[in-house]
């Protein structure tokens, strides 16, 4: 009989974990999104008053065009910039091939030329988010949960020079992780308490 609730605990976190990962994600990607609209709403706002002090002050010779503050300030435009910077496309974390970064992981393009194609970073997550929710459950589950630090430390080196070069993709990477390992050890905490004591 434990041997049939080990097999559900693993199938339940190491299956199951991935739509509740992409829920998180979703959830994130949500909260960033709202954050970024108001940040846009912030900065319009901004702009409408100094166009409208520098409009009153007959001092200024700046004239500013309101229809292009609008347009450039508007929060589908921001929120768009905001998202090409990130280096999202449909969700998929991607990095032009002749984009570069800086330290504060804003993208700076080499060269103002034709757009090159996307790679896609972080490549095999779906994998080694099971393996890692399998790792996590079964060392729950046997009474070793010190052989989750070997997990974190594995998929940590595995994906450092990606995470070095994508600040973005660290995010991404520090969200899937605890997410993937809360509902792993979660699933076996509960199994381990309620069906194998």
């Amino acid at each position: 009989m434990n041997a049939l609730w080990i097999t559900l605990a693993l199938l339940t976190a190491g299956f199951v974990g991935w739509p509740v990962t992409a829920l998180v994600f979703r959830l994130a990607r949500t909260i960033d999104d709202k954050a970024d609209a108001a940040k846009a709403a912030e900065d319009k706002a901004a702009a409408d008053r100094a166009a409208e002090e520098s409009a009153d002050d007959p001092s200024a010779d700046v004239t500013v065009d309101q229809k292009t503050v609008d347009n450039v300030t508007s929060g589908k435009d921001a929120a768009d910039k905001v998202t090409a910077d990130r280096g999202t496309v449909d969700g998929e974390i991607t990095v032009a091939a002749d984009e570069t970064r800086d330290e504060t992981g804003k993208s700076a393009k080499a060269a103002a030329g034709p757009q090159a194609h996307t790679t896609r970073i972080l490549r095999g997550g779906a994998i080694i988010g099971v393996l890692e929710r399998l790792a996590v459950c079964l060392a729950i589950l046997t009474g070793q949960p010190v052989a989750i630090a070997y997990v974190v430390a594995i998929k940590g080196l595995g994906r450092f020079a990606e995470l070095k070069e994508t600040p973005v993709a660290a995010e991404r990477f520090i969200i899937g992780t605890l997410a993937s390992m809360l509902w792993a050890a979660g699933v076996a905490a509960v199994v381990r308490v309620l069906f194998l004591s």
